[in-house]
């Protein structure tokens, strides 16, 4: 009798012993220099000491770093334990449902505590942040995602945490509200009364449904106006995207378990933490010839990389952040209310921006209606149900995939698959009903708020 075929792989594990040691710093490797932050007030370049007001030296030091790796501290390793490595999936049943030569896998961070990738920054920045001797972080969040992921790392080391939420999503996501408040963060829904930039947007709209440019003035206010707190962020800063590749780091290794090599990388894209942590490992590659694509993909309702000018502009709407030149709709653009909560951002990581404006990355726009198509396909196959966030990164990954069919040969596919939408039912149930709408950005909206990007 004959034995039965080996059955193929569908995950592949990393011990404990390989969680990254290092985080990836790739700003030294970059074949050419990234134009440097100003000052908001001087326009002239930014000082480590302008940032001491907001972060901690460690931090500030990672911002502007030189070494092309960081050591991960002891305590933070620890904690990256309770959820990473995280695991990567071949999407067989994906595959089979497609009818596509195109093999897919994702690297799924919906393992963390906090449902998504966020983490991977928030546990070392409440580490720093502890080690200066704050007592309290204050941040912005859009879906949630972060201010969850900050709430938790806070808990974890003793610090309070504050969170402007925006009001969108505060009011369409409850849950990760009470998430927030069950690890003992206070949140306001921002556009808030609680700050005098929050005040001065609500005496000019009061209806405004808020947006991560507004809550990240909040928030900033907050910790400037308090000795004892500081700023965190969750995303476009260097030093967060340099605690993320700890992704992309894992999935090189876990890509060779697999025997395979990707012919396209692809993570969804607000800021650009998500997109940064999984693509960043790949882009000394990409510098050494390897043709790997690198795709970010982000909404049509705000359309930064695909629409948006490669400018000076200010990371807020009250104007109180550095000059970064990054790709940007302006940062007083409030983009529609969509169900991506977390990618509704005018702006981009200065890095990313730097990567595709010199062709290292690329990047895609999509409306919300085949985006959750997408998403509900995944889960009908792979049994993940997304974030909408992620689903973006979904749409594009089916997309390559239907073309390879098309074309009659295989690629293999990456991509990241950020976080689960556990918290985002209302959402699938509104696209279930029907009642999704998907928004087409005016030029003149765009034109509108790119007038007030600065002529720097």
């Amino acid at each position: 009798m004959n034995p039965d075929p080996p059955v193929p792989d569908t995950k592949y594990i990393l011990n404990d012993n390989q969680i990254p040691a290092a985080w990836l710093n790739v700003l030294p490797l970059l074949e050419q220099p990234m134009d440097p932050p100003l000052h908001p007030g001087t326009k002239q370049p930014l000082t480590p000491g302008d940032l001491a007001p907001l972060f901690p030296m460690a931090l500030i030091e990672q911002e502007f770093a030189a070494q092309r790796e960081i050591d991960v501290p002891g305590e933070v390793m620890d904690i990256y334990k309770l959820w990473r490595p995280t695991p990567l999936y071949r999407a067989r049943r994906l595959e089979k449902a497609l009818d596509t030569p195109a093999k897919i896998y994702y690297k799924y961070e919906g393992v963390s505590p906090a449902g998504s990738h966020k983490p991977n920054t928030a546990v070392p920045q409440a580490y720093y942040n502890k080690k200066a001797g704050m007592r309290r972080l204050a941040t912005e969040t859009g879906a949630g995602q972060w201010g969850s992921s900050l709430a938790m790392a806070c808990e974890m080391f003793g610090l309070e945490c504050t969170v402007y939420m925006v009001k969108v999503s505060y009011e369409q996501k409850p849950y990760r509200r009470m998430l927030m408040n069950s690890w003992g963060a206070t949140v306001y829904a921002s556009p808030s009364e609680k700050t005098e930039s929050g005040r001065a947007v609500l005496a000019a709209t009061p209806d405004s449904p808020g947006s991560l440019g507004i809550a990240i003035s909040e928030a900033v206010e907050d910790a400037a106006t308090h000795s004892d707190t500081n700023y965190s962020l969750g995303s476009v800063l260097n030093h967060v995207l340099l605690h993320q590749s700890v992704i992309g780091q894992e999935c090189l290794e876990q890509m060779k378990l697999a025997g395979d090599h990707p012919d396209v990388v692809i993570g969804c894209f607000g800021g650009g933490s998500n997109f940064g942590g999984i693509a960043i490992p790949y882009v000394p590659l990409k510098q050494k010839g390897d043709a790997v694509r690198l795709l970010a993909v982000e909404p049509t309702a705000c359309p930064t990389l695909t629409r948006g000018i490669f400018a000076y502009d200010f990371g807020d709407t009250a104007k109180l952040t550095p000059l970064v030149r990054m790709y940007t709709l302006g940062h007083d653009f409030v983009p529609p209310g969509i169900h991506a909560g977390g990618l509704r951002y005018h702006g981009a990581a200065p890095l990313m921006s730097h990567l595709l404006r010199h062709g290292v990355i690329e990047a895609r726009a999509y409306p919300q209606n085949p985006v959750f198509e997408a998403a509900l396909q995944f889960t009908r196959t792979e049994g993940i149900l997304p974030a909408p966030e992620a689903a973006h990164a979904i749409r594009a990954a089916v997309d390559e995939a239907l073309q390879a069919r098309e074309e009659g040969r295989s690629r293999t596919i990456l991509f990241e698959l950020s976080g689960h939408g556990h918290f985002d039912l209302a959402s699938y149930d509104r696209y279930l009903a029907g009642e999704l709408q998907d928004f087409a950005l005016p030029e003149s909206e765009i034109d509108r708020a790119m007038a007030a990007v600065p002529n720097v």
